[in-house]
């Protein structure tokens, strides 16, 4: 089975993440979804993207089991296309809605928030990033892309405390746009980008790209400095340790 599977609902793409139950992220899912990246942004008829899951997990972020053993430089390969990967989502010149019907953790998390919308189902859909439980920055793309979406003040409480909120305090705080029924989720996100999608012009990738580029200018400036840090962080011995503790969990 494909790690996504793409079908087109007019000329809106729904891709819809099929790694397991978790649909954890490694580096044959994240070069799943460069690809689904490209073709959206390269076929002139596609006019908006939905990514979507199963019921359980949206993503449940990184697959420290596959990326724990890896050598420095093969994990700095994969955090680089990680978080290219994010900027050309976060950047792509149409609109794109996060249908989120299961958790979105950590990784996960940041695929939704680099977005343009997030739509989640009601119930127990838990989102959040608690990269620092780990002893790990949140990446700078997320950091930055929180700060714009939810303020400094829940900026903060979501990146410093690295806990999990179910939908009502994620909409409350700015990391979803809306709550729906779970059976609503993805048939409201294909309208939504469709109606997007569909106006006149090149006005909306106009008006995105005033909302993105200061903060991608502002990460791509400060790139290599905070993947260094990342990077040292994962490789630390505590955070090894933390790591082996959350793979028995995984």
């Amino acid at each position: 089975m494909e790690m996504i599977s793409v079908d087109y609902r007019g000329s809106v793409m729904l891709a819809r993440f099929n790694r397991g139950v978790t649909n954890a992220l490694n580096s044959e899912f994240v070069q799943a979804l460069d690809e689904v990246l490209q073709r959206v942004k390269n076929d002139a008829g596609v006019s908006g993207l939905v990514l979507a899951s199963n019921e359980k997990f949206f993503s449940i972020g990184l697959d420290i089991p596959d990326l724990y053993p890896l050598e420095r430089e093969d994990f700095r390969d994969f955090f680089r296309v990680f978080n290219r990967v994010c900027m050309d989502l976060y950047t792509l010149p149409k609109p794109t809605v996060a249908a989120i019907t299961g958790h979105a953790l950590a990784g996960g998390c940041i695929l939704a928030l680099c977005c343009d919308w997030r739509f989640i189902a009601e119930g127990r859909k838990l989102m959040g990033l608690n990269e620092v439980k780990l002893g790990v920055p949140v990446p700078y793309l997320a950091d930055r892309v929180l700060h714009a979406l939810a303020g400094v003040r829940y900026a903060r409480r979501i990146m410093e405390c690295g806990d999990f909120y179910a939908p009502a305090e994620a909409l409350e705080m700015g990391m979803v746009d809306q709550v729906l029924p779970v059976e609503a989720v993805v048939n409201n996100a294909l309208e939504h980008a469709e109606k997007l999608g569909s106006l006149p012009g090149g006005a909306y990738g106009m008006i995105k790209q005033n909302r993105v580029e200061t903060t991608a200018a502002e990460v791509l400036a400060g790139e290599t400095e905070k993947e260094r840090y990342f990077i040292e962080s994962w490789y630390s011995e505590a955070v090894r340790e933390r790591l082996r503790e959350a793979m028995e969990k995984f």
